[in-house]
């Protein structure tokens, strides 16, 4: 990793606000936004539409040589699945799939891999384990936390038509498939923010606080 390193690495819960923080700070900052869950979304669409199992490791590893993944637009730049629209990305099938998917180790190191290549040159990437794994190095980590209750009411939000109940349902059940498969912890160093106390552009003021004091230390 360089000393120069402009990466923010958000890890936080299914819920916490990850994406809409993300996306503002990294139009604050000029630096495009990777959200690496849109990338195991991808794979599970891929293996639902190619009849490959979610616990076919192999064949999972084998579909990610088909998936290209690009940054696309401005304002900020976001990462883009070629031939998988963002419709087909949060469809029922796949939220109840991605976590099976998301679990085998062949499958998370080769996206680490792309993950790291992508944000080298400087992002704003949000995910899980982007702050312990992925960019251990990053200058600023942040952990988005928030209850149950307030992330299921901005996920059925993100979820426009699908039933609240069915919605919270859902995501109990990631967190418990998480818990098992890839435990939640923030970064030793990470700076926590509980985003079920502060509405969204709070909640962004506060990141980019936090971001602009790192990056003014460093270039001291």
């Amino acid at each position: 990793m360089t000393a120069d390193l402009r990466v923010v690495a958000i890890d936080g819960a299914a819920g916490s606000g990850k994406s809409t923080l993300s996306r503002g700070l990294a139009r604050a900052l000029g630096v495009p936004y990777i959200n690496t869950g849109l990338m195991y979304r991808a794979l599970t669409a891929a293996a639902l539409r190619a009849g490959v199992s979610a616990e076919d490791e192999q064949g999972l590893v084998n579909l990610m040589a088909d998936l290209r993944f690009t940054l696309a637009g401005d304002d900020p730049a976001e990462i883009e699945v070629e031939g998988y629209p963002s419709e087909a990305l949060t469809t029922r099938e796949v939220e109840l799939t991605v976590s099976t998917v998301a679990r085998h180790a062949a499958v998370r190191e080769r996206m680490r891999a792309q993950q790291r290549e992508i944000g080298l040159d400087g992002a704003v990437m949000e995910g899980r384990d982007i702050a312990t794994v992925v960019f251990p190095d990053a200058p600023v980590k942040l952990f988005l936390q928030a209850d149950e209750e307030a992330r299921s009411a901005r996920r059925t939000l993100e979820r426009t038509g699908r039933d609240p109940s069915e919605v919270a349902d859902a995501l109990r059940r990631r967190d418990a498939h998480d818990a098992r498969t890839n435990p939640l912890e923030p970064a030793p160093d990470a700076s926590v923010i509980d985003t079920g106390l502060l509405d969204a552009d709070a909640a962004i003021a506060e990141a980019l606080r936090i971001v602009r004091a790192s990056w003014d230390e460093g270039d001291r």
